[in-house]
C-alpha cells in the first residue's frame, strides 16, 4: 500500500498525504507548499509517506 501512496505523492502530493493521514493538519500544509512549489509538496507528502 505504501508504493500506491508514494506514486500518489508524486503525481497529485495532497491525495498521498490525504491518504495516509485524512484531513489532519499535515494534509492542509501539503496542500498550501504544493501551492507554493510543486517540488517542496512532493518532499513533504514522501516525507510523511515514509515517516509512518
Amino acid at each position: 500500500m505504501d508504493l500506491i501512496r508514494i506514486i500518489f505523492a508524486i503525481l497529485l502530493p495532497p491525495v498521498g498525504v490525504f491518504l495516509q493521514v485524512g484531513l489532519a493538519g499535515a494534509f492542509w500544509l501539503n496542500i498550501l507548499l504544493t501551492l507554493l512549489g510543486y517540488i517542496p509538496g512532493i518532499i513533504h507528502a514522501v516525507w510523511i509517506i515514509a515517516k509512518r
